[in-house]
């Protein structure tokens, strides 16, 4: 049974900083590609970063230069620092693990930006 989760939600200021962290476990295949995704209350859940095993990055727009996604594939792990955190960066972020072609979710984190 593979299981992802995340920590490191909470309550920022504007401007301020936070780090997420995502672990998957359960499997002992490699894990191929992992990523952040996050859901605004209304809208859709919408890409915010990913990274594949060798290090490759992808960034939606409205982040880049202010997160940074990284990656320890020794403990499959997921990090993503937050910097310069916006109110509208507010959201419920999801980490995802791809083994081959199977995705697997974490339950998602609280991200509120707000003064």
């Amino acid at each position: 049974q593979v299981q992802v989760a995340e920590s490191g939600g909470g309550l920022e200021k504007p401007g301020g900083s936070l780090r997420l962290s995502c672990a998957a476990s359960g499997n002992r295949f490699s894990i191929s590609v992992m990523g952040w995704y996050r859901q605004a209350p209304g809208k859709q859940r919408e890409l915010v970063a990913t990274i594949t095993t060798d290090g490759s990055t992808n960034y939606a727009d409205s982040v880049k230069g202010r997160f940074t996604i990284s990656r320890d594939n020794a403990k499959n792990t997921v990090y993503l620092q937050m910097n310069s955190l916006k109110p509208e960066d507010t959201a419920v972020y999801y980490c995802n693990a791809s083994y081959g072609m199977v995705t697997y979710w974490g339950q998602g984190t609280q991200v509120t930006v707000s003064s």
